[in-house]
């Protein structure tokens, strides 16, 4: 492909994809050469058809690289440049804005539908990276888990890493969360948005934005967030906000990471849920004891059949569950059982907090109230309620959101590892001797007898399901209450004390 026919084609794909109207090819171009530092460009003349954006912007990259525009070839530099690219054929703020607006007067779900495709045809979502993501299911007591191994999300470039060093600290955007992202050119260390659009939302009678995550985790996976950089807490008016936001877009459930270290998601510091168009585990699972709270007689509830410990609420009246959500939060907050290493607080830190998750259930509300604790211990640094040590090998990371609805976020080290793990497995070797099976090796051993004579693609498919028995055991040990008589009767013992 020639640079003239690459031009030629990113032009036509923004054309094809609504970015741009006919009348404004001429300029289209011109901006695109602009971006590359061409003085010219002939015309192919030529009818595309259907286009995929990838093969057109690697072209271009290294003819930019080769003509020295793009002074570096690592991931960094070059989303940096691809993303200009893909903001000049961007929409305006204003006309994305209004398009989503004349969209949700229709219908809110035609909205988001047409706002998640917008967010992939700019290149904001890279859906050639998200489709190298490995997804599998694994059936457990709780039903299906789901597993994903994140490929998408870059890697640390090396040479970002050095670059970034020599250069002056910047406070702008605040973080990577804030609406002052919305067309940032980006630099080493923070990505570029040109291509990014937010869409404003009303929650609570204040001012939020929509986007969606450039990672989807799972199917239309959305972040909204305050106007304002204001620090995540779980409280009352979170219950509220959770709520109006799920009135508005009723297709949708949004949740929220808590607001205490360890437990908490990875930004503490900017108040945001996280949110979409998919059904967690956690969701279909049943209540397995249903509870009447005294006052709430009105309100279903009950525990969930779930590794973590839930609270499921729900009912009509959206009031009556951010009250009975509030008492609960309250409650559990200053709450203490010594007899299960369940401390409120130590040496004045608190450690007592919720994660919540609100969806509607036909017209009835319905809010998940996950109890959390941070609490460390000397034999557990890391946290008592957090995966534990040996399972450390598969999963070391905090256990957020999407991990407690059932979705296991795995870093990208465990394509290579878990290959390995297989290979071994059917070639009868040394996993010891290899040092990307090695970390797995004591827990291969365990279920290598179990799987004897494998071929290599059954050996895969028996360390995806083992994996995805690990995730069960990581839940298991994130709940604060354990699933055993002593857990179960201490649970029941929380919920008989919450009162008005």
């Amino acid at each position: 492909m020639t640079i003239d026919d690459a031009v030629s084609q990113l032009v036509s794909y923004a054309q094809q994809k609504g970015l741009i109207e006919p009348e404004e090819r001429i300029w289209a171009v011109n901006t695109v050469l602009d971006v590359l530092r061409l003085d010219g460009w002939t015309d192919p003349g030529r009818d595309w058809g259907e286009l995929e954006l990838a093969p057109i912007l690697e072209t271009l990259l290294d003819d930019a690289r080769a003509r020295g525009v793009l002074t570096e070839d690592g991931v960094t530099f070059r989303d940096l440049l691809d993303t200009e690219l893909m903001g000049r054929l961007t929409p305006r703020p204003a006309q994305v804005r209004a398009r989503f607006r004349a969209l949700y007067a229709r219908s809110p779900r035609e909205a988001t539908d047409w706002y998640y495709q917008f967010s992939q045809d700019t290149n904001y979502i890279r859906r050639d990276r998200i489709a190298r993501d490995m997804q599998w299911k694994v059936p457990t007591e709780y039903g299906d888990l789901d597993i994903t191994i994140n490929l998408s999300k870059p890697e640390k470039d090396p040479r970002a890493i050095a670059a970034a060093r020599v250069l002056s600290p910047t406070a702008y955007p605040r973080c990577q969360l804030c609406a002052e992202n919305e067309g940032y050119a980006g630099r080493i260390g923070h990505p570029a948005r040109q291509n990014h659009r937010v869409v404003p939302v009303t929650i609570a009678e204040a001012p939020w934005f929509l986007q969606y995550s450039p990672y989807v985790y799972y199917n239309e996976h959305c972040i909204v967030f305050n106007r304002e950089h204001v620090p995540m807490k779980i409280d009352r008016a979170c219950f509220g906000k959770l709520l109006d936001f799920v009135a508005q877009f009723p297709h949708y459930f949004v949740g929220s990471n808590a607001d205490l270290p360890i437990v908490g998601g990875s930004i503490l510091a900017h108040d945001h849920f996280q949110g979409g168009h998919y059904s967690f585990p956690m969701e279909r699972a049943p209540i397995e004891e249903p509870f009447v709270f005294p006052g709430f007689e009105d309100v279903r509830a009950g525990i969930v059949k779930w590794p973590m410990s839930v609270i499921r609420i729900g009912g009509p009246d959206r009031d009556r569950l951010i009250g009975l959500a509030d008492q609960i939060l309250q409650s559990w907050r200053s709450y203490t059982d010594e007899e299960v290493c369940i401390l409120a607080e130590t040496g004045g830190e608190p450690h007592n907090t919720i994660t919540p998750i609100a969806r509607r259930r036909g017209e009835d509300y319905e809010l998940d109230l996950v109890l959390r604790n941070n609490l460390t211990t000397p034999e557990h640094p890391l946290g008592l309620y957090h995966p534990h040590a040996e399972l450390h090998h598969i999963k070391k990371e905090n256990i957020g959101l999407i991990e407690v609805m059932g979705l296991a976020v795995l870093p990208a080290r465990l394509k290579g590892e878990l290959a390995a793990v297989a290979a071994h497995l059917a070639d009868g070797t040394d996993l010891r001797a290899d040092p990307l099976s090695a970390p797995h090796a004591d827990w291969a051993e365990t279920f290598r007898a179990d799987y004897p004579n494998l071929s290599a693609e059954d050996a895969l498919d028996i360390v995806e399901q083992e994996t995805g028995k690990v995730f069960a055991q990581v839940l298991t040990h994130a709940g604060v209450y354990k699933r055993d008589a002593q857990g179960r009767e201490a649970f029941r013992r929380f919920l008989r004390q919450v009162r008005p």
